[in-house]
């Protein structure tokens, strides 16, 4: 990653090493996207998850997600109907009424991402995402607008 007058340019080499890194069990954000998001409060970054199975309903209520495939295939589940849904707690304890969440979705869609495929999940909808084997994933965070 180099910095250029306020611009950052992450070369296509940077993003393969990360994508020839041997996975690891769970779900996780990877480099050089990881530093890069914080260090710039940038709402980009890659996942992986390895052999996760029906990880945590969702809703963000002001941000939708744009996910991207770049290894693997991962199975959403968008829309539908969260079951028994809770707010997010801040780390203060406090309900961050922007984030909703769910261990599991009824009545949604089924949508297999693989390499190179794109899935829009636009703000204020339920989704959830698992696989089987080792899955990279480029998720965009962007804000709702309207």
């Amino acid at each position: 990653m180099k910095q250029i007058m306020n611009c950052v340019f992450i070369p296509h080499e940077k993003i393969e090493e990360t994508l020839a890194t041997p996975p690891s069990q769970g779900k996780k954000n990877l480099e050089p996207l990881k530093t890069f998001s914080s260090l710039h409060n940038i709402p980009i970054n890659i996942v992986e998850d390895v052999n996760v199975e029906n990880g945590t309903a969702e809703v963000h209520m002001h941000e939708a997600d744009l996910w991207q495939c770049l290894e693997g295939e991962v199975a959403f589940i968008h829309g539908g109907t969260m079951m028994e849904p809770r707010f997010k707690k801040n780390k203060d304890e406090t309900e961050n009424r922007n984030e909703i969440r769910a261990e599991k979705i009824s009545g949604g869609t089924v949508t297999v991402l693989k390499q190179g495929d794109w899935l829009w999940i636009p703000a204020g909808q339920p989704h959830q995402h698992s696989c089987k084997g080792t899955a990279r994933l480029l998720i965009i965070k962007i804000p709702k607008t309207g």
